[in-house]
């Protein structure tokens, strides 16, 4: 966080001077030079002289001012010439000469980004520190790097995306394509998204496709099945399940292919107009080079990166809509260089270039220089559109191309967030693993008893089939047979072995959860009650593998502004000149102060806004009187602060006749406001309601309306808001020749910069500060607006280092917060301003839900301490029993003293571990408590009353500077998981995913981030799941998320009732799988063991293949997408029913072995109920391999059926529809005159001991799970089980009448 000491103290040798009064209330100071070095993660441009690298220094700068050593530390040394030249030497020179390159490179911090090698760029850094405190960081750092640091790293460093490279620029030739690409090393604008062509689409699919290790395991198998010592099954017959998974796969991938070649197509064959042989005319997007100037008409796409020369407007402003890059819906201007748009209104060509940085995926940034004619002009972002932008609102616009086809930046950002692995599937490979070890034990112990068994036999083999050297046949000698010997046949067993029970591993199982997982998806995607009406957006699912994590939170990390609130920001108060001033009044003071305006400006423009504010009356008045005192010179300039001092567009359209608004007398004009930020538009309608309108803006200048009067304002530079800084000014020249430079910013950043000379300065900031604390205990959003004049040298040196700057390619954001140093300081303090965010619809409902759910809800948040506190009361998020704790440190030994003493005091030792607390709750009876009981009324754990009660943390950026860069986070963890709410406050965006990452580091619990903006993304991509909000800043949070909805509640129904939903599912698809083909591969085990342990089949082997992939796997997929084991009413109205996913209760490695124990006696029934059923009888192999194959078809299936929860018709027909589909596979297989078991299924359906074999089966096999299951739910039954019968109760009150309300109670 910036410091709020004075940039200049008393201990400093070179003191400013002492500033002019211009009407006393606008003063005028010259702040010190500041070094912001590469490696501080502060403010440094703000800090004071023991915080920043100052250049000031009298024992450095001795050597250099010996000249003036004497001088006095005034104002006039400042002036000195010597100074002034040593000064901006120093300018280019001592950034290394302080901070080396060497010392640069280090890594990031968690207040923000720093450099890597020479390219310097910071996200977000809060706080001060200073180029020695940098340094020890660094050191520290590097001892304590850990796995988790490094992958954080990454994170950020996939935010920053491609940096620039500035080593080799890129030069564009206006209208000459061939100087331009005379070296052929630039793309055309031909794109290409598909993967495959013709030729190789086979070799690199089949390649992609095996980097699945399940696929070579399918591929190990089928060739050791090829092997003619090892053919268990058929040749063709072993290779079919690997070539139907890989033809399914490749024509899915070829149909997807094939359509991005289609898109592909389209996109290159359109056309747009080029200039060729001096006028334009229409060109294929694909052949367009860079260096050709394109011309764009009204409502056309954007055919490749441009840089904009002109336009239709005398301004050269063009309008476009960035829908297709960043799903922003709100209109942004772009400008073209004067010198250049007058050339295009001309007609007249246009000689120069462009030097530009290389392509590069930021598309937020770009920094250019145009030469023309000798002359050098800087471009930003606000003069080069991007492809696939759309032209609005401008009837045509001409650009040069720079970047082109998969250079554009676009293309370039078109790679999709990494994709996340759910934790269920993690613990999956676990279990996968253990069936892996049992599949090695079958097949030693086969292997073993086939050479005990050959051992045995060694001297009758030559007359045992398969082992003598030549069989007969009809008394003839047959083939030949070749015997290995006992080692190698044993080794040969084993292999066999392998193929024969290779099912073990359920590599179907993966294939089956993208199946469920997606027809999970699609019933959350048409779920009604996740519509959001107001953004018209349905719930969206992005990530299709995560979809059981959202039934196992444990903790949920919201941002505030545009996730628990509207983010539609509504002017409410003000302070100016040290008065508060609210616009809540009465009628009759509403028609005063209308009636102050119609005395005054009767005459004036009548502008129509889209959203009316009423002012407050007694501001109006003094904004109208007729005087010229500090008071209303001081609201002056506050409203002009607003007006001007942002990057709104103002749409003027006329207003429609039929309005009843646009009254007789009011010329009929209504504007509206397009900005990035709602607050900024909130700002200048408010300004525009007090009468000072804005209404027109290009790149050179503003025009405001001032009460009627139109006021042009030159806008000689701009210095935007950066998270840095943590404020915005703008430089603008008045028609009277004057300069002012007029700043807004947060609190924190703009008291260290006010001017304190005189008494009344300080009073002033007192009261201002008062007011601020005031509003932001009512939840309101705040900013400080000043001012000041800038006459003489300093406005000279400003514009110098300006131009520098701007037309700098290499550290261009670091030299522009430099050059705004120098004028961002001695500021005049004009006042502050209120806005209002109010919260969305349902939040305190759905996080009282969330909290009982077991799930901790922290917050964290750009805003001030104050007002992240009112609205977390507002949310019920924070309640009036809870004990706060503060930290606020603006030092390492501070804030471990804040947190030890804190840990002291609630007596949180290092020991604390939040699973001591899930022990306990899971004894909490979890059904008693409906969800509209507030928290304060439950009966809390035994860790709140050992606390003195709820616990709730606030902590604010700044400290979080300090904790998460040093040894501290261990005790900040302690402390944090203690509590029951965290509220971290002033945080930048890594920060917030530094909070995430110490979660996931040092817990196995399940994160969830939930955001609306590109300052969530971090925090989204970090945590195990993701979630973007559809509001007003934007789309980038969405990009970046796994699942995106329209408001918060709807978190609520998303984990309380899909998230359980989806948990229960998957854990119980895994387990069955695991199951279903454990007790088939044992069945044939204990065949083997009764057949000389040879590795022969009684089953066909297309019923072994068919056994996965058609027989048992559709019911399991329907089961998967449509079992539910509680209605969603019942998991709304209890939400602690939610707590099973953190006990596991679907999925653990005790439900895993009680399952393999039921196999195991499922498969001794299913083998040995045959075998004495058909002891005395003649029956051959094959007839028994028919009735095993129909009898485990059987048993698995009523075993899924035995376990549904909710039966509907699909359910029915996927159930007994595999048993029908089953029998008719095998009446076809069994018809076939060629296979050995041709005929077998007649003959054994007319026998009564073939069902009574199946009954028993049936039955034998799964009494005892039935036993165990009811005997578990009577006498230890779990909240679901109770919310069930519960349930059904009510389902049936008219049968049991008022017994079910007693069960109930």
């Amino acid at each position: 966080m910036s410091s709020e000491k004075p940039l200049l103290s008393q201990s400093e040798p070179f003191s400013a001077p002492k500033p002019q009064r211009h009407r006393r209330h606008s003063s005028l100071s010259i702040c010190s030079l500041r070094c912001l070095c590469h490696s501080a993660s502060a403010s440094s441009l703000v800090a004071d002289e023991r915080q920043g690298c100052s250049l000031h220094n009298p024992k450095e700068l001795k050597g250099d001012f010996t000249s003036i050593e004497g001088e006095s530390a005034s104002g006039d040394l400042l002036e000195h010439p010597t100074f002034q030249t040593k000064r901006k030497e120093l300018w280019s020179t001592e950034l290394h000469k302080k901070c080396p390159p060497k010392e640069r490179k280090r890594f990031v911090s968690w207040g923000g980004v720093m450099d890597l090698g020479h390219y310097v760029k910071a996200l977000d850094i809060s706080g001060a520190a200073h180029c020695a405190a940098s340094s020890r960081l660094q050191e520290l750092n590097e001892r304590q790097t850990s796995l988790r640091s490094k992958r954080f790293i990454q994170i950020s460093m996939q935010l920053e995306g491609n940096m620039a490279h500035h080593d080799n620029p890129r030069l564009i030739h206006i209208d000459d394509p061939k100087k331009t690409n005379d070296k052929f090393e630039f793309s055309g604008n031909e794109i290409r998204t598909s993967k495959y062509t013709l030729l190789n689409f086979l070799p690199k699919n089949l390649f992609i496709q095996f980097h699945r290790v399940a696929y070579l395991y399918f591929l190990a198998i089928a060739a050791l099945n090829q092997l003619p010592p090892l053919a268990v099954f058929g040749r063709t017959v072993s290779l079919f399940p690997l070539l139907f998974v890989l033809s399914v796969t490749a024509v899915k991938d070829g149909y997807e292919d094939w359509r991005r070649h289609r898109s592909d197509r389209n996109e290159n064959n359109r056309e747009a107009l080029v200039l060729q042989l001096d006028e334009f005319s229409p060109k294929r997007w694909k052949m367009i080079q860079p260096g050709e100037v394109v011309k764009i008409r009204s409502d056309e796409t954007i055919p490749c990166d441009i840089v904009l020369l002109g336009t239709n407007e005398p301004s050269g402003i063009a309008y476009i809509q960035t829908m297709n890059l960043d799903g922003e819906s709100n209109l942004k201007t772009r400008y073209a260089r004067q010198e250049t748009n007058t050339l295009v209104l001309e007609g007249t060509p246009i000689p120069g270039f462009i030097t530009c940085e290389q392509p590069n995926r930021n598309i937020y940034e770009f920094m250019a220089n145009m030469e023309i004619n000798g002359h050098c002009y800087p471009l930003s972002q606000s003069n080069i559109i991007l492809r696939g932008c759309q032209l609005k609102n401008t009837e045509w616009a001409v650009g040069v191309v720079v970047y082109a086809g998969q250079d554009t930046k676009a293309m370039l950002n078109s790679a999709m967030s990494p994709s996340k692995r759910s934790r269920l599937e993690t613990y999956m490979n676990r279990e996968t693993l253990w069936l892996s070890v049992f599949l090695l034990i079958m097949c030693f112990v086969v292997a073993l008893g086939m050479g005990l068994w050959l051992k045995r036999h060694e001297s009758q083999l030559d007359t045992l089939p398969y082992y003598r050297k030549i069989y007969f046949q009809k008394g003839k000698e047959g083939k030949k047979y070749k015997y290995y010997g006992i080692p190698m046949e044993t080794f040969f067993s084993f292999l066999s072995s392998i193929i024969v029970f290779q099912i073990m591993i359920p590599i179907s199982l993966y294939i089956t959860m993208e199946l469920v997982r997606l027809g999970q998806s699609y019933f959350m995607i048409g779920d009604r009650h996740m519509y959001c009406k107001s953004s018209d957006s349905r719930f969206q699912c992005r990530s299709l593998n995560i979809n059981e994590d959202l039934g196992q939170i444990r903790y949920v990390f919201s941002d505030k502004t545009g996730t628990l609130t509207e983010n539609k920001m509504e002017f409410k108060k003000a302070s100016i000149w040290g008065k508060h001033y609210g616009n809540t009044h009465s009628m009759a003071g509403s028609l005063d102060a209308d009636a102050v305006v119609k005395d005054d400006k009767a005459s004036r423009r009548k502008w129509k806004l889209k959203t009316e504010i009423s002012p407050d009356p007694e501001l109006l008045e003094l904004l109208h009187k007729d005087l010229y005192g500090e008071e209303r010179i001081a609201a002056h300039e506050f409203f002009l602060t607003l007006a001007a001092c942002n990057t709104v567009i103002p749409i003027v359209t006329d207003c429609p006749s039929s309005d009843s608004s646009c009254s007789l007398g009011a010329s009929p004009i209504s504007i509206d406001y397009q900005g990035e930020s709602p607050d900024e538009q909130a700002l200048v309608a408010a300004a525009s309601a007090y009468g000072y309108t804005l209404f027109e803006r290009t790149s050179g200048h503003i025009v405001i309306d001032v009460n009627g009067e139109k006021l042009r304002l030159d806008v000689l530079g701009l210095h935007e808001f950066d998270s840095v800084r943590k404020r915005m000014s703008v430089i603008i020249r008045f028609p009277d020749n004057s300069v002012k430079v007029l700043v807004k910013g947060a609190d924190t950043s703009m008291f260290s910069i006010l001017n304190n000379d005189l008494p009344c300065d300080d009073r002033m900031r007192r009261v201002t500060q008062g007011h601020l604390n005031d509003y932001s205990s009512e939840g309101l959003r705040t900013l400080v607006v000043a001012a000041r004049d800038l006459t003489g040298e300093l406005l000279a040196e400003w514009q110098d280092m300006y131009e520098d700057a701007c037309t700098s390619l290499t550290d261009r954001s670091t030299k522009l917060r430099q050059t705004a140093a120098i004028i961002e300081c001695n500021l005049t303090l004009l006042g502050a301003t209120a806005i209002e965010d109010k919260l969305q619809e349902g939040v305190p409902e759905a996080i009282e839900s969330l909290r009982q759910a077991g799930i901790k809800v922290w917050v964290l948040t750009g805003d001030k301490q104050e007002t992240a506190i009112s609205i977390g009361l507002s949310c019920r998020l924070l309640t009036a029993d809870m004990r706060q704790i503060i930290i606020n440190g603006n030092s390492e030994n501070e804030c471990r003293k804040l947190l030890l003493d804190a840990k002291s005091k609630y007596n949180v030792n290092s020991a604390f571990s939040f699973d001591e607390i899930t022990k306990v709750k899971k004894k909490v009876d979890y059904l008693e408590v409906p969800s509209q009981t507030k928290s304060s009324d439950m009966p809390l754990p035994n860790d709140d009353e050992e606390y003195g009660g709820p616990l709730a943390l606030i902590i604010d950026g700044n400290s979080l500077v300090y904790i998460l860069e040093k040894d501290l986070e261990c005790d900040l963890f302690d402390l944090a998981t203690a509590c029951r709410v965290v509220l971290c406050c002033r945080v930048a965006p890594l920060q917030k995913a530094g909070i995430v990452d110490m979660i996931k580091g040092r817990t196995d619990d399940m994160t969830l981030a939930i955001g609306d903006g590109a300052n969530d993304v971090s925090m989204i991509q970090m945590a195990d799941v993701g979630v973007g909000i559809c509001g007003q800043e934007g789309r980038q949070a969405v990009m970046a998320s796994d699942f995106a909805m329209g408001q918060f509640r709807f978190l609520k129904r998303l984990l309380l009732v899909h998230g359980h939903w989806n948990y229960q599912r998957i854990g119980y698809l895994v387990l069955y799988n695991f199951y279903r083909n454990a007790v088939f591969v044992l069945m044939l085990f204990w065949y083997i063991l009764c057949t000389a342990f040879s590795t022969t089949s009684a089953l066909t082997d297309w019923s072994s293949v068919f056994y996965s992939v058609i027989y048992t796997s559709v019911p399991t997929i329907f089961v998967g997408i449509l079992d539910k084991d509680l209605s969603h009413k019942t998991l709304l109205k209890y939400p602690k029913l939610y707590e099973a996913g953190h006990r596991q209760e679907s999925y653990n490695m005790s439900l895993f072995w009680i399952t393999m124990v039921d196999t195991l006696w499922q498969s001794l029934v299913l083998f040995y109920v045959p075998l004495f059923t058909y002891r005395e009888s003649t029956i051959d192999i094959w007839s028994m391999g028919s009735l095993w194959t129909i009898a485990v078809v059987i048993l698995v299936n009523v075993h899924l059926a035995m376990d549904i929860q909710r039966w509907v018709f699909i359910t029915h027909l996927a159930i007994w529809g595999s048993l029908v589909v089953t029998y008719g596979c095998m009446v076809v297989l069994d018809s076939i005159p060629l296979f050995p078991n041709y005929g077998t299924i007649y003959h054994l359906m007319k026998t009564p001991a073939y069902w009574l074999s199946i009954l028993l089966i049936t039955v034998i096999g799964l009494l005892p799970r039935f036993v165990f299951k009811v005997c578990h739910q009577i006498f230890w039954p779990s909240d679901i089980q109770i919310a069930r019968e519960a349930e059904i109760l009510r389902k049936r009150r008219w049968f049991y009448g008022p017994k079910a309300d007693q069960v109930q109670r």
